[in-house]
């Protein structure tokens, strides 16, 4: 039986220059209304763990969590599945810095400039203040990671920088492993109320 996980597939082979009728059958077969744009596959993760926590099944709301490879690619995403493809409903995810990409591929695909969420400044930093530095710390040793945490806490470019939230002149948690570690945990607990919307002031 096709699932959404297939459907994904379907999409990403259109993307890269394949038929897009498996895509249009699948999307039809499996009621798929909105798909959701993310970087890479850690997006997903941090997403799918987001919803688990909330009591969310995605896939059975007809909503696709879908990986692009990267933010220089949603244009190709946004033309295939919004209004001049398969029409369906689409948002998406950020880091800040990639928000240009973003603005003009949903712009461009003739969906709304404002359906995408921007990350302040980018998902690490929203799983760090969501959870607090001592928990991601404790994730990422539980995830065999304290070595490269001291690591990289010693480099001098991480000497007194505050963690995202804080005030005080910590150095902050590494990006390495912070966004697998923390959205692993977000399944087991409080998840944030969500991230920041797009604006045009971002």
């Amino acid at each position: 039986m096709a699932d959404m996980g297939a459907f994904r597939d379907a999409v990403t082979a259109w993307a890269a220059g394949g038929p897009g009728e498996p895509a249009r059958d699948l999307a039809a077969r499996l009621a798929v209304r909105a798909v959701v744009l993310l970087e890479g596959p850690s997006d997903v993760a941090a997403v799918d763990a987001l919803a688990e926590g909330r009591g969310r099944d995605l896939a059975a709301e007809g909503i696709c969590v879908l990986p692009i490879g990267g933010a220089m690619s949603v244009g190709r995403y946004t033309r295939l599945l919004g209004p001049s493809g398969l029409d369906l409903r689409l948002t998406g995810l950020c880091d800040e810095a990639e928000h240009p990409y973003y603005a003009r591929g949903f712009g461009e695909a003739g969906a709304a400039r404002d359906d995408f969420f921007v990350c302040a400044a980018d998902l690490e930093d929203e799983l760090i203040r969501a959870l607090g530095v001592p928990r991601v710390a404790e994730l990422i040793r539980a995830q065999g990671e304290l070595r490269a945490l001291q690591t990289f806490l010693r480099q001098p470019a991480q000497q007194g920088r505050a963690p995202p939230g804080s005030s005080s002149g910590v150095s902050s948690a590494p990006r390495r492993g912070a966004r697998s570690a923390t959205a692993a945990s977000w399944s087991r607990t409080s998840p944030p109320t969500g991230l920041p919307p797009h604006s045009a002031a971002c």
